[in-house]
């Protein structure tokens, strides 16, 4: 009886399993790696790619908003000035007005104050020639006689000056 090995090497077998394994490794590597390899590389460029294209992007959104904000404030603040220059440009009229206001009240006062005393002159004079007539009437009713125009004149006169200087 002969026994046979379960587990035996052959020599030969053995070679050509190697030189079947060195080949399918070569096969693998180069018809399977190299293009899976290729992929990952031209993916990871485009990952990169847009890596870089997204933090390109938020500098410049960054710098959009910074430049954003300083238009704000600069905004703000023309706008205070605006309002600050609209407040003293109203204050300035109010006043302007006040005094022009106040301008034309005195020299309406000061007209009618003008006024009042020529009115008053007037009016004295008025009832100067009023009691010189009457006092002419007077005199003449009581002297019974009658008085020329020089001798009328100087006692009108006479009488003009003695109420004035009583007033």
């Amino acid at each position: 009886m002969q026994v046979q090995e379960l587990v035996g090497i052959v020599p030969w077998t053995f070679i050509a399993q190697i030189c079947n394994l060195f080949l399918q490794v070569y096969l693998i590597k180069r018809f399977l790696f190299k293009p899976i390899n290729n992929i990952l590389a031209k993916r990871k460029e485009m990952a990169d790619a847009q890596i870089q294209d997204a933090v390109k992007a938020r500098e410049e959104a960054e710098a959009m908003k910074f430049q954003y904000e300083q238009d704000m404030i600069q905004a703000k603040n023309k706008a205070n000035e605006i309002v600050v220059s609209a407040q003293k440009t109203a204050s300035a009229q109010s006043e302007e007005l006040l005094r022009e206001a106040s301008r034309q009240a005195a020299a309406m006062k000061n007209k009618a104050e003008a006024d009042i005393e020529q009115e008053k002159r007037k009016a004295v004079n008025e009832i100067k020639d009023e009691i010189g007539g009457m006092a002419m009437e007077i005199a003449g009713k009581v002297i019974e006689r009658e008085i020329s125009e020089e001798d009328h004149a100087k006692l009108i006169d006479d009488f003009i000056a003695n109420v004035g200087e009583t007033s």
